[in-house]
């Protein structure tokens, strides 16, 4: 049974303030797995002890025995990739739909301001530095692609040389994390690092509630499917192309010399394949 299935089953017998909380649990389904009970509280605009009322009402002991409920249920649909390779042929969910669907949404997501307010760091910053856990790898390597190309000062770095890569970092430069659960703990320190030095930090992430979302109000939420045994990297790649997209836009016309010498250098060093026709 669901979580929605739970409060459905009981719905007609939820006071004002437990519906209430039902509509904020219904909304963020996230609030449940990573959220403590003064998180769900202050959302739902009531008291710690109306979310246990709650809690009981659906069925448990308490929040935690809720929260464990949900956080199994989380657990037995994602898995790590060992759990899910043994998964049944069979069992996997469609693919191809759970790939469109993610692609629709990171779409929907990264609206003109959504991008507007992402990109802004990243205009006028003397550096860019960017950070990743290891499934959003590959957008972190299209954001450094892209923005290299238009811009100096970007750089990926390595989760072993955070310390010695980044000693340089001020307030004038700018970061973006990408990270997704199971959130990775040298990002997540390596982003806080930045902040301590007054870099501002873009985060990328999959959850209101990760922890790369919790220290910045520049942040947005991606939705990952699983694809086999692994999620997908394909969110973070759109991402980072429209961020890519943005600030080149921004930049405008300052850009179009570096692309011009950048073609130029391609081919006095004979980057490309040359073949006849």
């Amino acid at each position: 049974m669901s979580i929605q299935e739970r409060i459905a089953a009981v719905g007609i017998r939820l006071t004002p303030t437990e519906r209430r909380i039902a509509q904020t649990v219904l909304d963020d389904p996230t609030l449940l797995t990573f959220g403590t009970v003064a998180d769900l509280a202050k959302q739902a605009k009531t008291s710690h002890p109306s979310i246990v009322r709650f809690a009981t009402k659906l069925g448990f002991e308490g929040y935690t025995d809720l929260q464990g409920w949900v956080r199994q249920g989380v657990a037995d649909q994602l898995g790590t990739p060992g759990q899910r390779i043994r998964r049944p042929h069979g069992m996997e969910s469609n693919v191809r739909a759970d790939i469109q669907t993610s692609i629709d949404s990171t779409l929907s997501t990264l609206d003109s301001s959504t991008l507007q307010r992402l990109a802004k760091p990243l205009i006028g910053a003397e550096r860019v530095w960017i950070l990743s856990g290891e499934t959003s790898r590959a957008g972190a390597y299209t954001l450094l692609s892209g923005l290299s190309m238009i811009r100096d000062g970007v750089q990926l770095i390595d989760q072993h040389n955070f310390g010695r890569d980044l000693s340089g970092a001020t307030a004038r430069d700018a970061a973006v994390a990408f990270d997704f659960a199971r959130y990775r703990r040298s990002c997540v320190c390596a982003a806080r690092a930045l902040l301590d030095l007054g870099v501002p930090l873009v985060s990328i992430t999959d959850s209101p509630l990760s922890p790369l979302a919790s220290i910045t109000d520049s942040w947005c939420v991606l939705k990952v499917p699983g694809v086999g045994p692994f999620d997908s990297s394909l969110p973070a790649v759109l991402a980072a192309e429209l961020l890519v997209v943005e600030v080149a836009g921004e930049l405008g016309p300052k850009i179009h010399d570096r692309i011009d010498r950048l073609e130029q250098l391609w081919n006095k060093t004979e980057t490309f394949h040359r073949h006849s026709r």
